[in-house]
C-alpha cells in the first residue's frame, strides 16, 4: 500500500507476521524528475535504509534522507515497530532484538532494496549492527551513528522509563515541545517534536513508554561483541563529541577497533547523541566520502579526528 504523504517522500507499508511497519520511501532523483549529483554516487552507491533510535521516528532522518536521495541514492527510512506510524503495540507482543532485525529483513525484501547500506542511530544502530551480523549477505555497508556493541548497563531501563514518563504531555504547542525535548538545541527539539501526534488537547508521543522499555531488555542484560566481531561489511562509526558527549566511551571504542581493525571512525566536536539532527550536512558528507572509497577519506580508527 502506498499513499502520498509529502512532495518529497511516499509512505509505504510492510506487513510481517501481522505487524504493520510504516516507511518513508524517498525514492531516487530519477523517480521524480529531479537531477541529483551523480558525481557523488561513487563507491558503494545504491540503496540506503535509515533506522532511528529508541522513542524516535523515521522523520528524524528527513534532512539526511533528502541529501542522500539528491546525491543519487534510493533512500527508505523505517518507523521501527512500536514507533511512529508503525504498530504502536505489536500484535505479537515481540519487541526483541530479533524482531527488530526480522523487520529490517522484511522491509529490504518487500520494498526491493538491493543490498542497502544500513545507517542507524542509537538503538537503530544496534538493529543495523545485528542485521549485518545475522545476514551478512544483505547489507553493502554499515554506518553506526552513536551506536556500538556494548550493553549490560544496570539501571538503563529504569533511567529511560523515568525520562519518558517525565515528559509533560500533552505539550500545549510545538514550541513548548521543541523547548523541552531539545534541551536548548532547536535542531534536536524540532527533530523530536516532529514525531509527536496532534490531538484535541495537545501533542502526544507516538509510542508507549512500556513498549520502549521492553525494547531494551536485551541491551540491558548483555553486550553484542560476538555480533560485532562477526561483521564482514565495511563499517563507519560516527560519534558525538560535545559538552554532553555521546554514549560510546573510550574503552568501548578501543575494543571496537581491536576487534575490527579496518573500522573507520570519526567524532564530531560540538555534538551529542543526536548527531544526525545537530549536523545532518556534515554527517551526509562523511557518509558520501565513506561510500566513495570505502572510508579512506574518513579518519581511520585511531587516526586524526577518530573517536
Amino acid at each position: 500500500m502506498t499513499s502520498s504523504s509529502s512532495p518529497s517522500w511516499s509512505e509505504r507499508f510492510v506487513v510481517r507476521d501481522g505487524v504493520r511497519l510504516s516507511c518513508r520511501d524517498w525514492g531516487r532523483p530519477g523517480d521524480r524528475g529531479e537531477q541529483g549529483d551523480r558525481s557523488e554516487h561513487g563507491g558503494f552507491g545504491g540503496d540506503v535504509l535509515l533506522l532511528h533510535g529508541l522513542a524516535g521516528h523515521a522523520g528524524e532522518w528527513d534532512e539526511t534522507a533528502r541529501l542522500l536521495r539528491d546525491s543519487g541514492h534510493r533512500v527508505v527510512a523505517l518507523d521501527q515497530r512500536g514507533h511512529g506510524g508503525s504498530d504502536r503495540n505489536p500484535s505479537d507482543g515481540d519487541v526483541s532484538r530479533a524482531a527488530y532485525v526480522a523487520d529490517v529483513v522484511a522491509v529490504i525484501e518487500q520494498l526491493g532494496l538491493d543490498r542497502p547500506v544500513l545507517i542507524g542511530q542509537s538503538l537503530g544502530g544496534s538493529t543495523a549492527l545485528l542485521t549485518a551480523a545475522a545476514h551478512p549477505e544483505l547489507p553493502r555497508a554499515l554506518v553506526l551513528v552513536e551506536a556500538g556493541p556494548d550493553g549490560a548497563k544496570p539501571g538503563v531501563q529504569e533511567q529511560i522509563c523515568s525520562w519518558l514518563r517525565a515528559w509533560p504531555v500533552p505539550f500545549p504547542s510545538r514550541a513548548a515541545a521543541v523547548a523541552y525535548l531539545g534541551g536548548g538545541t532547536d535542531a534536536v527539539g524540532e527533530g523530536w517534536a516532529g514525531g509527536l501526534e496532534e490531538r484535541a488537547d495537545g501533542l502526544w508521543p507516538r509510542f508507549d513508554p512500556e513498549v520502549m522499555v521492553r525494547s531494551l531488555d536485551e541491551n540491558a542484560t548483555r553486550a553484542f561483541w560476538d555480533e560485532w566481531t562477526a561483521l564482514t561489511c565495511p563499517t563507519l562509526v560516527v560519534l558525538g563529541q560535545g559538552e554532553h558527549g555521546g554514549i560510546i566511551g573510550a574503552e568501548e571504542y578501543a575494543e571496537m577497533v581491536r576487534r575490527q581493525p579496518a573500522l573507520h571512525g570519526t567524532s564530531l566536536p560540538g555534538t551529542g547523541h543526536d548527531v544526525h539532527l545537530e549536523q545532518p550536512g556534515v554527517l551526509h558528507r562523511l557518509i558520501l566520502d565513506f561510500f566513495a572509497d570505502g572510508g579512506s577519506a574518513c579518519a581511520r580508527a585511531g587516526g586524526t579526528g577518530a573517536a
